[in-house]
């Protein structure tokens, strides 16, 4: 009975999705929002969302020049090379968390961030989409690769 009362609690929680990547504006933003919207007053079945982190692992062609001579033969390593990666931030975003006695969902995915995040969110509904800086002055990030409706 009281597990059955923890499902509908957490299926009534608002949900955050965050997209992390491997930079320090990432790793401060998980470590803000976890201060202000996870402290140790709002854990618990009390608390009012539901963590998930996103980590997009970019695909090897993104990552070479595909028509380039060798590449074909480069693939497997660069695929290799961006699975550690992908790993190292998880694992840091885990530990992040666990020091704050919180166990969020974590996904990595592989894409384009712009459509990855936008899908997490939607496939989570997701309440709130949290994300780092990337410590960009306000007329770059008003111009940077902006995500285009179609």
């Amino acid at each position: 009975m009281a597990a059955a009362a923890n499902e509908e609690a957490a299926e009534e929680k608002m949900v955050m999705v965050m997209g992390i990547d491997d930079s320090e504006h990432s790793y401060y933003a998980l470590e803000w929002t976890l201060e202000h919207f996870f402290s140790a007053k709002l854990r618990g079945p009390s608390a009012p969302f539901r963590l998930v982190i996103v980590h997009t692992k970019p695909t090897p062609s993104s990552v070479l020049a595909v028509g380039a001579p060798g590449a074909v033969d480069v693939l497997p390593f660069v695929d290799a090379d961006l699975r550690k990666s992908a790993a190292r931030v998880v694992e840091k975003a885990r530990e992040v968390c666990e020091a704050k006695s919180l166990s969020p969902l974590v996904e990595v995915v592989e894409g384009d961030a712009r459509y990855v995040l936008c899908e997490a969110v939607e496939k989570h509904h997701a309440d709130m989409l949290v994300l780092g800086s990337h410590g960009y002055g306000a007329i770059k990030s008003a111009i940077h690769l902006p995500i285009r409706s179609s």
